[in-house]
């Protein structure tokens, strides 16, 4: 048996079972005026959130689709059901929760990860949260963790109607006007003054529908000297339709507030990811993504922070994985738009069998931004002759006092390297293991624990062979 000796695909085993529709109340394909109508109705929106949706539906239509990435022509809104539910309202208890959601959860490790590591969990699957749960003693501090549609009809309405798509605009591109127009689901957070979550919040995000898309809306607010750390999940089957996601988050980080922010997707290779992410930072605020992409057929993907007030910083840590029939577009904008503003950005990316890794950066320094900083560092590994990597930085810096640096690496194994490791007794497969993983390390250690666990299980067990 010829032995393997380079990194496997990631092995999706996990992610790829799937149910039945049987249940399921599934919209009709494609994207009309009555369409956008019956899904407002679905959600019982107020006045203004239906106005807004037939506006970016508007918006959409006179809007291009983007022509400077990788190609979504094998995307057609038409075969696209925006809107599928699950046969359940969303509960509080587990056990309430339907056997077989139930059972997707659970095999994704959610219920467990909840008992153990989080102060909060919400649990979508298809367009709607079927799960939503916060420990007392969270909410006893005054933190709001609902699902959006609590938020947009309740209590919290006007907080919602007053944040909901200001940061990013139905008229940013064509996708955040379909997000507009046929959002559904997510999770709405507001961390009051001085309060501390030190415990993690979590969403998981499940799309079990072949041939549908998932909008959901991610909005969370972190008053003025407030700290959370939000983690997100995405994972779905694959099948041999488009699947297309195209959620939101918008992230508000007040005075002397941080934010963490950890996104893992998982997407499956029929998924076009083209999710839209932006945080605004108030004066001494922080805010951390932490990113890892290993799915998707296409994605479109650069989280964005607005430093708006003296001394906020910005850090991105992002790891990204492509593989045979895969074409990842990923970085980060970041705009210094005050004095004293810094930004750091870090990323690792890895490529094999024909997969196509793509790094843009976008650094924006005003003319008011005296004294700011800003590096980024990006390094990518090949680990085939067909693979491609690719590194596109754009700087626009409008004031002289300023520092600004930007350094990128790509290259491959090297053989020197792995010689080196097998003359110390270590076999070939176990030696490639051990380089890419050190190769990772930098940013897989930045992940939620059990996620940087799964990461380097994958690239350990894929290069030995012991997967597939």
């Amino acid at each position: 048996m010829k032995e393997k000796t380079y990194v496997e695909d990631v092995d999706r085993n996990m992610y790829d079972f799937r149910n039945d529709e049987k249940d399921a109340y599934r919209i009709k394909n494609g994207l009309t005026e009555d369409i956008v109508e019956k899904i407002s109705e679905e959600k019982h929106d107020p006045e203004w959130m239906h106005d807004f949706r037939l506006n970016s539906l508007k918006i959409y239509h006179e809007m291009k689709v983007p022509d400077w990435g990788p190609s979504i022509e094998g995307l057609n809104m038409d075969n696209i059901a925006t809107y599928v539910r699950a046969n359940t309202k969303m509960k509080g208890n587990w056990s309430e929760v339907p056997e077989e959601i139930k059972d997707t959860f659970e095999k994704l490790g959610i219920p467990q990860a909840e008992r153990t590591s989080l102060a909060g969990v919400g649990a979508q699957y298809d367009s709607e949260l079927v799960y939503h749960n916060v420990r007392k003693e969270v909410e006893e501090q005054g933190v709001i963790y609902t699902d959006m549609e609590s938020a947009l009809t309740g209590k919290y309405a006007d907080m919602v109607k007053d944040h909901f798509m200001k940061l990013v605009t139905p008229h940013d591109h064509k996708f955040a006007a379909l997000h507009g127009a046929v959002w559904s689901g997510g999770s709405f957070v507001y961390v009051p003054k001085g309060v501390s979550v030190e415990i993690p919040l979590q969403s998981y995000f499940r799309l079990n529908a072949a041939g549908a898309g998932q909008f959901e809306h991610t909005l969370i607010i972190v008053d003025e000297g407030a700290s959370l750390h939000f983690i997100e999940g995405c994972s779905a089957p694959k099948y041999n339709v488009a699947n297309l996601h195209a959620g939101c988050v918008e992230l508000y980080i007040g005075k002397n507030a941080k934010l963490r922010y950890s996104t893992i997707e998982n997407w499956s290779k029929n998924m076009y990811n083209l999710n839209t992410k932006r945080a605004k930072v108030e004066e001494g605020g922080v805010i951390e993504w932490v990113s890892g992409s290993f799915g998707s057929h296409v994605s479109y993907l650069y989280p964005m922070s607005v430093l708006n007030g003296e001394g906020a910083r910005s850090e991105f840590t992002g790891i990204t994985f492509a593989g045979k029939g895969q074409n990842l577009d990923t970085g980060c904008k970041v705009v210094h738009n005050a004095p004293k503003t810094s930004s750091y950005v870090n990323t690792r990316s890895i490529s094999k069998d024909g997969g196509i890794s793509t790094f843009r950066s976008s650094v924006v320094v005003s003319a008011k931004a005296k004294g700011s900083k800003s590096a980024v560092s990006c390094q990518s590994l090949m680990l085939d002759d067909i693979s491609r990597s690719d590194t596109i930085p754009a700087m626009d810096i409008r004031t002289k006092d300023a520092d600004v640096g930007h350094e990128a690496k790509i290259g491959r194994i090297s053989d020197d390297a792995v010689f080196y490791l097998m003359s110390r007794g270590i076999s070939e497969e176990d030696a490639r293991a051990l380089i890419v993983s050190g190769f990772a390390d930098n940013v897989s250690k930045e992940l939620p624990l059990e996620y940087a666990v799964e990461m380097n299980n994958l690239i350990h067990l894929e290069m030995k062979g012991s997967i597939g």
